[in-house]
This record gives C-alpha cells, sequence and structure tokens, in this order.
C-alpha cells in the first residue's frame, strides 16, 4: 500500500506540474512583490535632498519622476503576472480533476467503494478540495516574492538602523507563531465548512430530482424548511471558518501597526541626534507597510497547508488503496486544443469469447447480509442464457458480481478458461457492454447518449437502432438523433429509454451483452422482436427477467431463488423441475 503524500509533498508534485509555466508567472509576481524595494529607496533619495540644508529640487523632481516610472513598471509587471497566471490555474485544476474521476471510472475494484455517500459530497471533493490543493500552491509564489523583500528590505535597514530593524521583524515572527498555533482551529472549521457545503449540494439535486414527488405529496413547505435549515448551518460553518482565517489576517494588521507606531515612536529620538534621516523614516515607514503582507501571506500559507491536509484525505477516498497517489500523477492537459480521439479498444485475436464461466461466486450486500451464494453457470458464445426467478430472488447481484461492480466474498470468474481477477477492469467493452434496469441517460443528444465517447459511424448508430426496433421512432422525430432526451432520459418514453440504453451496448459491438430486465417497459410486440432481432443477430447474451419472448428463446435458464440456484437447463427441462421443488418445499 502506497503512503498517501502529505500536503507540502503533494505540493511539490503540483508545482512540478507545468512547471514552466508555475516558474515563468511565480517569477513575475515575486518581481512584483519584490518592487517595492526599489521603491523605499527612491523616497528615501527623495527626501534626504528635500530635507537637506541646500535641497537640490531639480534632482528631487528627477527622482520623483523615475520612482513614477517605477510604478508604472510595477503596475505592467503585475499585468503580465495576471495574465500568465490562470492557464496555469486552470490546467492544474483540470488536471486534478480528471485524475480523480479515473480514479472513480477506471481504476480497478468496484467504484461504489470509492464514491461518496451522495453527489452533493462527489461534488464537493471534485469543485472545493481540488481549489483548496491549488490555491495552496498559488500563495507559494507570494511567500517567495515576500522573502526576497524581506531579506533585502533587512538588510537595508540593517545598515541603516538596527534597532529600528529589529523593531519591524520581531512582530513578524510573533505572526508566524501565532499561525501555527490558530492552525488546528482553521482545519476543523475548515473540515466543517466543506461538509456542510457537501450536505446543501447533495439537498438540492436531490430536491431538483424530485420535484414531482414533492409536489404530489405536497411537500413543498417542508422540503424549503429543510433547505434553510441546511443552509443555516452551513452558513454558520462559513462564518466560522472565515473567522478562523480573519483571525490570522488580524494578527498581522495588528503586528504591523504596532511595528510603525514603535519605528515612529524609536525614530524621533534618533533624529533630534541626526542619526536618522527624514529619507531613512521614509524608507522604514515604506518598508514596514510593505512587510505588512509577509505575515498575510504566511498565515494564509499554513491555513492553506491545514486545509489541503483536508483536502488530501477527502480524496484520498476516491483512490484504491494500492494506487493512493493516482491523483497526482502526470497526464495531458487540453484546454487551447481538441484532444486526440478516444482509441477504440480492440481485442487481441484469441481472446474472443468461447465461454465464460462463473463457478461457485458468493457476494452479498453488507447492510442486508442478502445476495447470491455458490452460483455456477457457463455462457458460450452465441447463446442466450436467462437468469430468472423471483423478485429479490438475487438476479440484479449476480449481474453486478460478475461485471465487478459490487464486492465478491468468494468465487471465480473465467474468460476461455482464464482466471479473471479483477471483473471491474477486464469485463468492459469490447468484451462485454451492460445496460441495467433503469436506463441511465443524460440530458444530451440521443446521439451523444448512444457513443459516450466511442467511435462509431452514424450508419452503424442507424443498424443497431433498427436492431432494437427504435430507428422508425427516431427517425420520426424532428431533430432525430440530434434530440435532446432530457435529463434522465425524460422526453422518451420508459421503452424508448432501455431501447436507447440496449442501443448504447450494442455500439460497442460487444462479446458479451449483458441485459438487466431491460424489456419490462416493452410491449409485447415489440419485445418479441427486440429478442428475435437479438437472436438472429447471434449476439452472446446473459439477461436477466421473467418476460415469456425472452424465455422461448433463451438456450439456457438458470432459476434463482433467495440467491441460490434452485433450477438450471432448457426452459423445458426447468418447467418440469420447478413442480418438483414446489412440492419438495410443502412437505
Amino acid at each position: 500500500m502506497n503512503r498517501r503524500p502529505g500536503a507540502w509533498a503533494a505540493g511539490g508534485r503540483i508545482a512540478a506540474f507545468r512547471w514552466r509555466r508555475y516558474v515563468l508567472g511565480g517569477l513575475l509576481w515575486a518581481l512584483n512583490h519584490s518592487l517595492p524595494l526599489l521603491t523605499g529607496l527612491l523616497l528615501k533619495a527623495v527626501f534626504d535632498r528635500v530635507a537637506g540644508e541646500h535641497p537640490a529640487y531639480t534632482s528631487a523632481l528627477s527622482l520623483i519622476a523615475v520612482l513614477a516610472a517605477v510604478e508604472l513598471g510595477r503596475s505592467l509587471v503585475f499585468w503580465l503576472a495576471m495574465t500568465s497566471w490562470p492557464p496555469w490555474w486552470r490546467a492544474i485544476a483540470t488536471w486534478l480533476r480528471a485524475n480523480a474521476l479515473e480514479s472513480v471510472l477506471c481504476a480497478p475494484g468496484a467504484p461504489s467503494r470509492r464514491l461518496p455517500a451522495s453527489p452533493g459530497e462527489a461534488m464537493g471533493r471534485f469543485r472545493d478540495d481540488v481549489e483548496d490543493l491549488v490555491w495552496f500552491v498559488d500563495v507559494w509564489v507570494d511567500v517567495a516574492g515576500g522573502m526576497v523583500l524581506v531579506g533585502a528590505s533587512v538588510a537595508v535597514m540593517l545598515r541603516i538602523s538596527p534597532l529600528l530593524t529589529l523593531v519591524v521583524v520581531l512582530p513578524l515572527v510573533g505572526v508566524v507563531a501565532a499561525s501555527r498555533g490558530l492552525g488546528h482551529l482553521v482545519r476543523r472549521s475548515h473540515r466543517r465548512l466543506r461538509e456542510q457545503g457537501s450536505s446543501v449540494t447533495d439537498l438540492i439535486a436531490d430536491l431538483f430530482g424530485g420535484i414531482l414527488v414533492l409536489k404530489a405529496a405536497g411537500a413543498e413547505e417542508r422540503a424549503l424548511d429543510r433547505f434553510q435549515a441546511r443552509n443555516a448551518s452551513r452558513r454558520q460553518a462559513a462564518v466560522r471558518a472565515q473567522l478562523a482565517a480573519d483571525l490570522l489576517g488580524t494578527v498581522s494588521g495588528v503586528s504591523a501597526q504596532l511595528s510603525t507606531g514603535l519605528v515612529l515612536l524609536l525614530a524621533a529620538g534618533a533624529m533630534r541626534q541626526g542619526t536618522f534621516t527624514v529619507g531613512d523614516l521614509a524608507l522604514f515607514t515604506s518598508y514596514s507597510a510593505s512587510l505588512t503582507a509577509i505575515p498575510r501571506w504566511l498565515g494564509r500559507m499554513l491555513a492553506l497547508a491545514r486545509q489541503s491536509g483536508v483536502a488530501l484525505e477527502r480524496l484520498a477516498r476516491l483512490q484504491p488503496d494500492r494506487l493512493a497517489e493516482q491523483a497526482l500523477e502526470p497526464r495531458p492537459v487540453w484546454l487551447t486544443a481538441a484532444p486526440p480521439p478516444a482509441p477504440v479498444p480492440t481485442l487481441a485475436p484469441g481472446q474472443q469469447l468461447r465461454v465464460l464461466a462463473i463457478d461457485e461466486l458468493t457476494a452479498r450486500h453488507p447492510a442486508s447480509g442478502r445476495g447470491v451464494a455458490g452460483v455456477s453457470l457457463d455462457i458460450r458464445a452465441g447463446t442466450l442464457v436467462v437468469v430468472t426467478g423471483p423478485v429479490g430472488s438475487g438476479k440484479t447481484t449476480l449481474v453486478r458480481a460478475l461485471l465487478g461492480l459490487i464486492p465478491v466474498e468468494s468465487g471465480a470468474v473465467r474468460w476461455n478458461g482464464e482466471l479473471v481477477a479483477d471483473p471491474g477492469a477486464l469485463l468492459v467493452p469490447p468484451r462485454v457492454a451492460y445496460a441495467g434496469q433503469v436506463p441511465r441517460l443524460f440530458s444530451a443528444p440521443l446521439e451523444e447518449n448512444l457513443r459516450l465517447g466511442w467511435t462509431a459511424s452514424e450508419d452503424q448508430l442507424w443498424d443497431v437502432l433498427r436492431l432494437v426496433r427504435l430507428d422508425a421512432e427516431v427517425a420520426a422525430m424532428p431533430l432525430g438523433l440530434a434530440t435532446v432526451v432530457g435529463p434522465r432520459g425524460s422526453r422518451l418514453s420508459g421503452g424508448q429509454a432501455q431501447r436507447a440504453a440496449v442501443a448504447r451496448a450494442l455500439v460497442r459491438i460487444p462479446e458479451l451483452l449483458v441485459l438487466d430486465d431491460v424489456s419490462s417497459a416493452l410491449d409485447a410486440q415489440t419485445e418479441d422482436l427486440l429478442w428475435e432481432g437479438l437472436r438472429r443477430q447471434g449476439i452472446t447474451c446473459l439477461a436477466t427477467g421473467h418476460r415469456r419472448a425472452m424465455l422461448e428463446r433463451a438456450d439456457h435458464v438458470v432459476v434463482l431463488d433467495e440467491g441460490r440456484v434452485v433450477a438450471a437447463g432448457t426452459v423445458a427441462e426447468v418447467r418440469r423441475a420447478l413442480p418438483a421443488i414446489d412440492r419438495a418445499r410443502t412437505h
């Protein structure tokens, strides 16, 4: 198991990604933060000329012109830094989110074990936690520029007055110590804020998805009351988190004011003695004002280090144990140019399905203990295997366990005799394609729902639509394949959505098609044509359900009851066996 990197180590790896742009932007910001050094020196020269025994007004005006040019140049540097920074920021955030998404979709094991408990929690991790990591690395350039300013300004001030320099610097050290002491408070309040934000986002998603249910139950007011209550909790958490962060800023501000006051107090005596000039006072005051930002940056960096630790913990829950650092693995990021087309997976010669064997497979849901136990069956190429049984007998559990969508306690799956160690990674297109009980469609054109990134010609799309008996209905739509199906396919009928999901699976041209009760919303004639078309094409299929049109065409039927196989064979053999089983149970 890989050890998860700490916040500082993770920050270093983030800075190393697109390091050229990071260094360029960092140098610009460091220059912008360091230019007050030159401003302070020019102010000293101007005031010394003006306050001298023989003021050189001409020279002073020249210095003022130079000072104005320096400030104009600083504005230009600031503009260049601001222009160069957003592309780096967007690239880093996109990279981290892409890695997190890949860890959910493509990493070995069941995705459900890595997904958060709610969509709102997932959105919080992908949005807020990634931003916390990027902000942490972002503030490094401010601190680096501040350190240059501190080093050079302290060197200049020491040459003028070591005592006053100590007065300016000591409060900065105190701020750093106070910031470390407040770190735990910042971390705790920030974690609470993220949890409450995810709770509100999750409730909003549920409210939008269940509008009809709420209206039918007359629960609109109660739903709004719950939303207001969660939002109030989030607001309190946000106030506390902001207070914790502002407390660091307050400590920094107090230290800056204290430094300025002490400089003015101690400089008066030195100026009377002639050891401290008006120009020196202008320089110290200027540097004291510029240095006030350093404690804020340091405090912010230390606070963000705490927040980044929280963000890493939350993102790490999306990672499987043996790929704990996957969130920081380099990958190409396409922001200004179109990415290359996604490669279409192909099977090597000899990997085409001959037989898929399920041997003593056991999988149970941890909460209820229900599932399947000791299920064995073979699926041979070109056959239709149907798993049937009463509601709750374990049909869907068996299919999901086979595909690696839920954890498996024991048993084995073999593809052409070779053990499948990780079904979730291997049994995917083009080996296996799956359509579930509930068709998962997105609010996008039908064509996009069918492809989902898969390379297929328009003719291939129409071929599968004909196979599932959906072509005539799509052709009758005003926009055809460009028809937007609405959220979760709400603009399609239940039967159309089911057939669209089957068509999406068929577009992948799988060796094995797995269908989990996908014809429940179809009329008898359409269902009959669907199964006849699949049979005629010789598509290898594992299906669940109990519809007659499917059972009549099955080559092999497996009957489950309470998670165990109670009968298996042809339809005729199963029909003969079931009455005997029922009689045995009654005695």
